[in-house]
């Protein structure tokens, strides 16, 4: 299996349009990645869902496409198009899609001290 690719700086993503894009089907692909940043770009469809978890760093879902329903302080977060969420890092939280959607997930890496 090969290794994908990560965009470097100055490199132009396509995030809404790539080849072969089917919001029916789960990916998730992480366009970036540094030691203090990584950019995930996730299809889901309509029912999938993510457990409970939570991540290190901050983080923030920026909603492309569909509906998605975030579980995080203590009620769901319904989040169209357009709509964006922050959640602190080690902040609990659960997805489900309410529609096929495209999410860009951007987790900023917790770092040891900070």
């Amino acid at each position: 299996m090969m290794a994908l690719e990560h965009a470097s700086s100055g490199q132009v993503i396509e995030v809404l349009r790539r080849d072969g894009d089917d919001l029916s089907q789960f990916s998730a692909i992480a366009l970036a990645k540094t030691d203090e940043l990584e950019l995930i770009r996730m299809c889901m469809p309509k029912g999938k869902t993510m457990p409970e978890h939570h991540l290190l760093g901050e983080t923030t879902l920026l909603c492309l496409q569909g509906q998605v329903a975030v579980e995080a302080h203590g009620g769901v977060h319904l989040l169209g198009p357009g709509q964006m969420l922050y959640l602190l890092g080690g902040q609990a939280h659960a997805l489900e899609a309410r529609e096929d959607s495209l999410v860009l997930l951007t987790i900023l890496m917790a770092k040891a001290g900070r």
